[in-house]
């Protein structure tokens, strides 16, 4: 004769089996946090030393591997200006003592010209869009001279098209740079995760 179970020993069974998977992810998700926490540190200039990662068991050096990794990762953005990079390469540092692929050397070596390549870009186009709009503004320094009676000196950058074309510049400049590097953080993951 078939044994009857009750509802009660059914839910108390699936809580039993939700507890033990819910405690297995649990302790990932510590360990990732604890990764994050290291490379905080690290990107902090505080001690820290990624070599005790490669010590730890297979299963929590990966969850510990995958927090640094994701707070690193995070930490690469396009530079709003050139003291922005000096974070960048510590994060990029820190990339390269995760990492062992013989092939991280050189992804890293490319994002940093990426990144070179985009504070001068930025450099450029706004040094072009300001001649463009110096023009504008010469003539209508001559035409206000004579209105005011005093000399009119106006900065391109007042011009009230300026910020909007500015705007648009940086947005197609953005998008293209970020894809690049987008591309390079996610070979990155790769190469650090496999």
């Amino acid at each position: 004769m078939a044994e009857i179970r009750s509802t009660m020993e059914m839910v108390l069974e699936r809580a039993a089996r939700l507890e033990a998977e819910a405690g297995d992810s649990l302790v990932d998700e510590e360990k990732m946090q604890e990764g994050m926490r290291l490379a905080a540190r690290y990107l902090r200039d505080e001690a820290t030393d990624f070599a005790a990662l490669q010590a730890k068991h297979p299963p929590e050096q990966q969850q510990l591997l995958q927090g640094a990794l994701t707070v690193l990762l995070r930490n690469i953005t396009l530079p709003r200006e050139e003291m922005d990079q000096a974070a960048m390469e510590k994060a990029l540092q820190g990339l390269l003592e995760l990492g062992e692929d013989p092939q991280l050397q050189a992804v890293i070596a490319e994002m940093k010209k990426i990144l070179g390549q985009y504070l001068q870009h930025k450099k450029q186009l706004h040094g072009q869009l300001e001649e463009q709009f110096a023009q504008q503004m010469g003539m209508l320094e001559q035409s206000m001279g004579p209105q005011t009676g005093m000399p009119v000196n106006l900065e391109p950058s007042q011009h009230p098209k300026f910020a909007e074309e500015w705007q648009k510049v940086m947005d197609q400049l953005n998008e293209q740079y970020g894809n690049a590097l987008d591309q390079h953080k996610a070979y990155i993951e790769q190469l650090i995760s496999a």
